[in-house]
């Protein structure tokens, strides 16, 4: 059974004026939030009239939205804010007529040219229609259901609405701006090495995904990059990146995308407008850099341990920091984010894939990881997985304890089953206690920080390189 057909009220337009759509602006943050910026233009009598403004997303924060006559702003002031997001639907215009007058048409003989109809109060739609036809009741009887007109509080598409005294008559320039949930934007990286892992060309996309609600035609479009905070509140509801070698290969065009620092925050504007469809995913490239400088990286973290504050029990358990025993060792893509590495506009978060060139000149995935937010002249390293030929062991060599302090001693093992000489970055957590001292190494080390130190081991192709060394704790 379907509804053919509505008469809309008259009055429910009356005191309703258009509003024709002049520019529009997005800014979309990545945390599933943007901010629209829209100038309409519209006809306005004197007085205290309606305006309904349409073609809004339909998750937007109405407590966001701001209302203001660009052309006399000092004669027109909102006396009353609504948005009407209850949209029409069969049920909802059908609950809305329970317990009055509604039509069914029928139509009957070989070409459906004999038409009845009949009237009665629908009584329920539980199930289907109950309707009261004189004295009888008709359940689920068949044939199209006609309304009278579309049910107060019910709209077609999500409205916002005020209530404006005006004091001027004419044609007005306002501006409407509000903040929407459902439309977010991250940014995706493709980095292709070359076969030495010496140079690499990276370019970045940015994925803006809406689900907002609207679309949003020839916008003008930003994006923000950076931790805004936000106060979690209730919602109103609603209703992969590879191109191919050659195009990695071509000449870096003219940014789409110009950044700058905003706040304590970075903008990227696009430099042409876009249309941003409702449920619509798009992908528009934003940087690009040929020949960047990168090292391959290994490093062993042999207890990989996470850090939870000195713990008193630490201090004298013989096992603490050798229960993982891991053997991975893992590798690293490193480069700067600087103009001379032919870089240096700030890196949004996002997801980085990383292929290496072939000795045929074709392209293999080599691992994904994510990056921060990463400002000009920071260092970017990218995990991409572990080392096939290149095995790490560590082993606790001794132990001792007294009444405040304790003693251990560590043998790494490193073997490298490659056809070529590798360095690995070794790392220990020294997190027993925070007074600690090496007293005895069989090689240099860093101090990275308060609990960490740092060995750099060289292992020849085919071989092996071991580090002992002796940490003393007391408190």
């Amino acid at each position: 059974m379907s509804i053919s057909r509505f008469i809309y009220a008259a009055a429910i337009c009356v005191f309703s004026v258009n509003a024709f759509c002049q520019d529009v602006e997005l800014t979309v943050y990545n945390q599933n939030m943007g901010l629209v910026k829209e100038k309409r233009s519209l006809d306005m009598e004197k007085g205290i009239k309606k305006v309904d403004f349409t073609e809004v997303a339909a998750q937007i924060d109405p407590t966001s939205v701001r209302f203001k006559s660009l052309s006399a702003p000092e004669s027109c002031s909102v006396l009353e804010q609504n948005f009407e997001y209850d949209l029409v639907s069969r049920d909802k215009l059908l609950q809305k007529y329970i317990g009055r007058e509604i039509e069914l048409e029928r139509r009957s003989g070989e070409n459906g040219e004999k038409k009845e109809i009949i009237k009665g109060t629908l009584l329920s739609i539980a199930g289907g229609i109950t309707l009261k036809v004189d004295d009888k009741i008709l359940l689920n009887p068949s044939g199209e259901i006609a309304l009278s007109k579309l049910p107060e509080g019910l709209v077609t598409k999500p409205t916002l609405s005020w209530l404006v005294e005006n004091e001027r008559s004419g044609r007005q320039n306002v501006e409407i701006d509000y903040i929407t949930n459902g439309i977010n934007w991250s940014a995706d990286y493709v980095v292709v090495s070359d076969k030495d892992d010496k140079m690499a060309d990276l370019t970045g996309w940015v994925t803006i995904d809406n689900r907002s609600g609207a679309t949003y035609r020839d916008a003008k479009l930003k994006l923000i990059a950076g931790d805004v905070n936000r106060v979690s509140a209730g919602g109103y509801k609603d209703v992969s990146m590879v191109n191919g070698y050659e195009m990695m290969r071509a000449k870096a065009a003219v940014p789409q995308f110009q950044e700058k620092s905003f706040f304590e925050y970075h903008m990227y504007t696009l430099q042409r407008r876009a249309t941003v469809n409702d449920n619509e995913t798009k992908q528009v490239e934003f940087t690009k850099a040929m020949s960047v400088p990168v090292k391959k990286i290994y490093t062993y973290d042999g207890s990989r341990m996470p850090f939870y504050g000195y713990q008193d029990w630490y201090r004298t358990n013989k096992t603490f920091g050798t229960e993982t025993g891991s053997k991975k060792v893992s590798v690293m893509l490193e480069f700067k984010n600087s103009k001379e590495n032919n870089l240096g506009m700030p890196l949004p978060k996002g997801r980085i894939r990383v292929y290496k060139e072939d000795s045929d000149g074709s392209l293999e995935f080599v691992g994904e990881d994510s990056i921060d937010h990463t400002p000009k002249d920071e260092q970017v390293r990218v995990y991409l997985g572990d080392a096939f030929d290149i095995v790490g062991e560590r082993t606790q060599a001794d132990f001792k304890c007294g009444t405040d302090w304790c003693e251990e001693s560590f043998k790494i093992t490193l073997r490298n089953h490659k056809d070529e000489q590798v360095e690995v970055r070794v790392i220990e957590h020294l997190y027993r206690w925070s007074n600690w001292k090496i007293t005895e190494k069989s090689m240099a080390y860093e101090k990275k920080d308060s609990r960490t130190a740092e060995f750099k081991a060289v292992i020849p192709k085919d071989g092996e390189s071991v580090i002992t060394y002796t940490v003393k704790y007391w408190w």
